[in-house]
């Protein structure tokens, strides 16, 4: 029988972690691609937080991964708002496109 350990859990969060950094420097064109990279690393955050809880049989672990996905998800309202606003404006979302507003201003 296969007994899931905590090593498993943080291995999979470091594997989440990678996957989501990967992701933001191999592709950096697409904003929405960059926004979910972000948010697959606040996830390995998440189970991170909720696997020490677990081990240690502590509910604080619990409460951070809460407080962190409320922060998430407001986060990425905010951040979708900016993109759509973003993209009435400029019809593209590429990130090139955004940074060219850095050199207008």
């Amino acid at each position: 029988m296969l007994n899931i350990g905590l090593t498993h859990f943080l291995t999979l969060a470091a594997l989440l972690w990678t996957l989501g950094i990967l992701g933001i420097f191999i592709n950096r064109k697409n904003i929405i691609v960059i926004l979910m990279c972000l948010e697959l690393m606040l996830l390995s955050v998440n189970l991170t937080f909720v696997s020490f809880g677990a081990f240690m049989a502590d509910l604080a672990g619990q409460v951070f991964a809460f407080f962190i996905l409320t922060v998430a998800a407001a986060e990425l309202a905010i951040g979708l708002a900016i993109l759509v606003l973003f993209y009435r404006n400029r019809r593209s979302i590429d990130v090139e496109a955004a940074s060219q507003l850095r050199e207008q201003v």
